[in-house]
């Protein structure tokens, strides 16, 4: 009787034990090596703004398209125009010639470039933007685009070239000499002409009376 108690107090006992050892083994064990700090996103750099001049190289009185690109959504674009003078080409100036035959260089005068021009543009909501503009001045000019908003910078150049006009013929001081030096002569050979036809008439009359 005493031996079937004590067996019976050891097989409860040992199943009061195996209880919380078999709820332990049946929870979720964390899987090692990962952490609960969520990652960022990789960096992705952002295109800078972009300006376009189409085309990029007109006559005086043509139109081109501004395009800008990558500017804020629906903000206004203020654009500075900036003139710079081009070096008129030395095969277009016509030389002057001399008297003598000889010719000289004629060197071309540039003008003065003008205040920068200002005027603005609309984006869309993609931050993009075509502008008509027909440059009033020749020269190289550079277009500088800045969102009021996002402060996004781009530019662009465009040569505008004068039109076309036929050579003009320069005059000199060489030039204006000549016709001068041909008419001096011709009016001095005049008067000897006529003192010599005074003196011819007033021999005539002297013969005359003396017979």
């Amino acid at each position: 009787m005493r031996l079937s108690r004590i067996i019976m107090a050891l097989t409860v006992g040992l199943a009061v034990v195996a209880v919380p050892t078999a709820a332990g083994a049946a929870q979720p064990q964390p899987t090692p090596g990962v952490t609960d700090t969520p990652q960022p996103p990789p960096y992705t750099p952002q295109l800078p703004a972009s300006l376009t001049v189409q085309p990029s190289s007109i006559d005086l009185g043509d139109t081109v398209n501004l395009i800008g690109e990558r500017f804020g959504p629906r903000e206004t674009v203020d654009i500075v125009v900036t003139v710079t003078p081009l070096a008129a080409p030395a095969a277009n100036q016509a030389p002057a010639r001399r008297s003598d035959g000889t010719t000289v260089a004629m060197a071309p005068v540039a003008y003065q470039a003008s205040a920068p021009l200002r005027f603005t543009a609309r984006t869309n909501g993609d931050g993009k933007f075509t502008r008509r503009y027909k440059p009033s001045v020749t020269g190289l000019l550079t277009f500088t685009a800045t969102g009021r908003d996002s402060e996004r910078t781009a530019t662009a150049q465009l040569q505008v070239r004068g039109q076309a006009q036929p050579p003009a013929l320069p005059v000199t001081g060489d030039s204006l000499g000549t016709p001068m030096k041909i008419g001096g002569g011709l009016a001095g050979a005049g008067a000897v002409l006529l003192l010599l036809t005074f003196a011819w008439r007033r021999r005539q009359r002297l013969g005359a009376g003396s017979h």
